[in-house]
């Protein structure tokens, strides 16, 4: 599957970048990554909470990432984003994905109960409140093509392919290339030249939802 580009990919590198600070200050620049990501889904410019711009991501994630062809059913299956364990978005995800398609195709949220059910999704959400069992979730997902994206410290340590991390006041993320690669996918330059590099600074838990950092 082809990625849907923006009009332009060095906007969305820098409005990825814009997206990651987490203070009052950058506010225009967190207006362009909605107006990327988002568009009308909110009806006025605001800071976003934590789970906000994380949604606006895992919408990015998707539209920078390849799956091979086998990992849809037919040609306008949808792609489906599941969340394991417990959901920290409320409806944010929903509101940011709305109707909107990458490659002509729609997208579709689930809440994951099982393994089972999480080899039918493209994009997994694991949450924290999957920690203990994250290594079992990573070893039953291998050879599935399943983009896995996470919050816990050392996710990508443990095999996971996307870990939100926090640096200073900033929401980055930090990818196990390898991981992607072995699963089938293929992570677009534009998305890995925005995250942080591998070791590059010690993981930080985020804040809790609704939470602001100084």
């Amino acid at each position: 599957m082809k990625s849907s580009k923006p009009k332009s990919e060095d906007d969305l590198a820098k409005a990825a970048q814009a997206s990651m600070h987490f203070g009052a200050k950058p506010v225009l620049g967190l207006s362009l990554v909605w107006l990327l990501t988002v568009g009308g889904g909110w009806a006025q410019v605001f800071q976003p909470s934590e789970y906000q711009l994380k949604a606006a991501y895992l919408f990015n994630f998707a539209k920078f990432v390849d799956w091979p062809p086998e990992a849809f059913a037919e040609t306008n299956s949808p792609i489906v984003i599941g969340i394991l364990g417990e959901n920290p978005f409320g409806t944010d995800l929903e509101r940011t994905i709305g109707n909107k398609t990458i490659s002509n195709r729609s997208l579709a949220i689930r809440e994951i109960r099982s393994l089972a059910e999480a080899t039918n999704c493209h994009l997994l959400f694991i949450s924290r409140s999957e920690k203990q069992r994250l290594p079992k979730t990573i070893q039953g997902l291998r050879g599935a093509s399943v983009l896995t994206v996470g919050e816990t410290e050392r996710f990508t340590e443990a095999g996971g392919m996307i870990e939100f991390v926090l640096q200073g006041n900033k929401i980055r993320f930090r990818i196990n290339e390898e991981a992607a690669k072995s699963a089938g996918l293929k992570i677009s330059s534009k998305l890995s030249s925005v995250a942080v590099p591998s070791g590059a600074l010690a993981p930080t838990i985020l804040p809790r939802s609704g939470a602001d950092a100084d």
